[in-house]
This record gives C-alpha cells, structure tokens and sequence, in this order.
C-alpha cells in the first residue's frame, strides 16, 4: 500500500498537467472536450463514407468539397485531444471509446440520391455546432478562455461546412 501511494505522488509529481482551472474545470471541461472529440471523429467517418461512395452529375465538385470537409474536420482532432492533456484531462483510448461517446450517428444506409447525403451531413455539421457551443458555455463558466478560443474558430469552421453543404443542396433541405 504505501509503494502505490509513493508512486501516485511520484506520478502526480512527474505527470501532473499544472493549471489553474481546478478539478472541477478540468474534469467538466474535458469530459466536454471528450465527447466533443468523438462526434468529431464521428462526422469525418461519415464525410470521408460519403466522399467514398459520391456518385452522380456533380460527382466531381461533391467528391472534392467532401475530401477538404473531411480534411478540415480531422485536423480539429489533435487540437482537441491536446486541449484536454493541457489541462490535465484523459480522452479518447479507442474506437469502441468513441463509438460510446458519440452523439452523431453513424450512417449504413446506401444513398442512391447525392442531395441526401449532404443534407445528412448538413444536419451532423449543424448538430456538431450545437455540442460545440454547449462546451463553449462550460468554458465561460470555468473562465478557460483558452479552450473557447479554439471553440470559437472551429464553430466558424463548422458553421462554413453547413453553409457550402445546404448552397449545394439548397432545393432539397427545409429551413
């Protein structure tokens, strides 16, 4: 017993992220983050399922909006993930860990219709912005202008997607 408490204080020591959010903070912020991150994940494997299986008139301009979409999502996950271990937080271990955490459901549906499968990802991307000023107002509460600094830019991006997603299939999608 006290070799384990030796070595969790030799490990809060060595491994302890300092910040002066609180327990809290750090525990509300990153379990935020966390779920954040998997809907994240969750939405570039769909963008990334639907740039696969494009198909149709505007295959071409549809296929190549979804790869940068789908690009622009994974690039968000290494920042989200480290904003976590910033401030002391754990994240995401596995694919079974996302899929528990996920709240943007995963699509096995063969869309014949191109128009459906970007309004689908309308509603994800619309829904993404949702969870993501959810975190922001935890952030405000915690005074962590850090992580709604990041949250901020990535509701502008996100906000972008939905915007070139609905232009695309504008006729098809009901306000």
């Amino acid at each position: 017993m006290t070799d384990h408490i030796i070595t969790s204080t030799f490990a809060s020591r060595q491994l302890g992220t300092p910040t002066d959010l609180g327990a809290d903070a750090t525990r509300d912020i990153s379990a935020g983050l966390t779920g954040l991150l998997a809907d994240v994940f969750a939405l570039y494997l769909k963008t990334k399922n639907f740039h696969w299986h494009m198909s149709g008139p505007n295959f071409r301009d549809y296929h190549l909006l979804l790869d940068e979409q789908a690009d622009e999502i994974f690039a968000m996950t290494d920042p989200i993930a480290e904003r976590v271990r910033k401030i002391g937080g754990t994240t995401i271990r596995s694919i079974s860990d996302i899929a528990g955490r996920q709240r943007i459901l995963d699509n096995n549906e063969e869309y014949v219709d191109p128009q459906g499968m970007l309004a689908e990802l309308h509603g994800d991307n619309k829904q993404l912005v949702a969870e993501m000023r959810r975190v922001h107002e935890l952030c405000d509460a915690y005074s962590d202008v850090a992580t709604a600094s990041l949250i901020e830019v990535w509701i502008d991006q996100t906000e972008r997607r939905g915007w070139f997603l609905y232009e695309s299939c504008r006729s098809t999608i009901i306000r």
